[in-house]
């Protein structure tokens, strides 16, 4: 009796031991400085990637709602820091100036930082002037054409591979490759598809190629061997997934609703089907939260 109330009052006290190593291993890793470092990019239009700043600085998009929920989890407070290009977020990372960065994904950026699963998949296009004659992605590749990209992004280094006669030009913003586009400098832009309708309304007659020359997904990032960081964001985005994900759903378009008109792509999928598929989340401004889709329809984005 006395061997098992001794167990009783030890077993609780080695859990709660072990709870707090491990709280203090994810704070050590996640958290260095008090407070979450999140890192984001910004453009002239909001999408999953980019996040809009307004001349007083404040920030609004995508990025910063997921940024929120995550500071609430951790119960700590955020820093946020904004620059230009995703390309600087790996940046950032690697020299251990932010925590978490929200970035597309490829392999060059997997050399230098970890990723979550995905919370949105993207299609990589170009944006074309209405002078160039470009109708598809073939017309792209000539060597009259100039391509601008943003330096260090996934859709420019995609694009690099792609094209074999086209110039390819890496710039610093969205706002200067748009700049050169309009200066007829430029034929193309290399760019998440989602970016584009609000982009075409600084260059009459622009035209959205269709087909995409990439597909990839936009992930929490945090710096390399951070294990328990990677579980921690990794367990976020799913619980993200979980919570918004509706017991069953269909194709639709909400453009007729007042939104942006492009196509949200939502599986018929259910149970343990649906949960063996990477969680993947997308937002529809004035819809709410988080509606759930999968990599398997990314041919509908």
């Amino acid at each position: 009796m006395k061997v098992m109330s001794l167990l009783g009052v030890l077993l609780p006290l080695t859990m709660s031991a072990a709870a707090s190593a491990a709280e203090d291993a994810l704070m050590k890793e996640l958290v260095p400085t008090g407070k979450l470092r999140v890192g984001l990019a910004y453009a002239p239009a909001k999408t999953p990637v980019f996040v809009t700043k307004d001349a007083a600085g404040e920030v609004e998009g995508v990025g910063l709602d997921l940024a929120k929920a995550l500071v609430r989890s951790l119960g700590v407070d955020l820093e946020l820091f904004v620059a230009a290009t995703t390309g600087e977020l790996t940046e950032a990372s690697t020299v251990g100036r932010i925590d978490v960065g929200i970035t597309p994904v490829d392999d060059e950026r997997r050399k230098h930082v970890d990723f979550s699963p995905p919370f949105f998949i993207i299609e990589s296009t170009y944006l074309v002037t209405a002078a160039s004659g470009i109708s598809s992605q073939v017309d792209v590749d000539r060597p009259e054409v100039t391509v601008a990209g943003i330096a260090g992004s996934t859709t420019i280094r995609a694009a690099g591979r792609s094209l074999k006669h086209a110039k390819v030009v890496a710039l610093s913003s969205v706002a200067e490759a748009i700049a050169m586009m309009q200066a007829g400098t430029a034929q193309a832009l290399a760019l998440s598809r989602d970016a584009m309708p609000a982009l075409q309304k600084s260059l009459p007659g622009s035209r959205v190629v269709d087909g995409a020359y990439q597909v990839t997904g936009v992930a929490l990032s945090v710096p390399k061997n951070r294990p328990a960081a990677l579980a921690y964001v990794t367990r976020f985005i799913e619980r993200q997934g979980r919570r918004h994900h509706p017991p069953r759903l269909r194709y639709g378009r909400l453009g007729s609703r007042g939104h942006t008109g492009r196509r949200i792509v939502i599986s018929e999928q259910k149970g343990r089907e649906a949960a063996q598929e990477p969680t993947v989340l997308r937002r529809i401004d004035g819809a709410g939260w988080w509606l759930k889709r999968f990599p398997n329809h990314v041919d509908m984005l």
